[in-house]
């Protein structure tokens, strides 16, 4: 890969990569939150929550098969690794 590219590589992966900390992190709050919250804000909080992490892993899904597709293009062709090794 050229240097352009591995940066633009390297961009998207940090990006993808702390959407999804984001995401883990907002599911345990919920989580805690169905425990520690006081009671008026019990019933809307983790929704609320659940809605803002569902909406987090929609946008995760579809920026990771965007650079899953960008990275397809932007691989060099190279020699293919052996699936099998021969013993003689």
């Amino acid at each position: 890969m050229e240097e352009k590219v591995k940066e633009q590589f390297k961009y998207k992966f940090y990006s993808l990569t702390i959407l999804l900390n984001v995401i883990i992190l907002v599911a345990a709050v919920i989580v805690i939150a169905l425990f520690l919250v006081p009671v008026p804000f019990k019933y809307y909080l983790p929704p609320v929550l659940l809605v803002i992490d569902l909406v987090m892993i929609y946008v995760f899904i579809k920026k990771y098969r965007v650079t899953k597709q960008w990275l397809s293009e932007h691989q060099e062709p190279g020699p293919k690794p052996e699936t099998e090794k021969k013993e003689t």
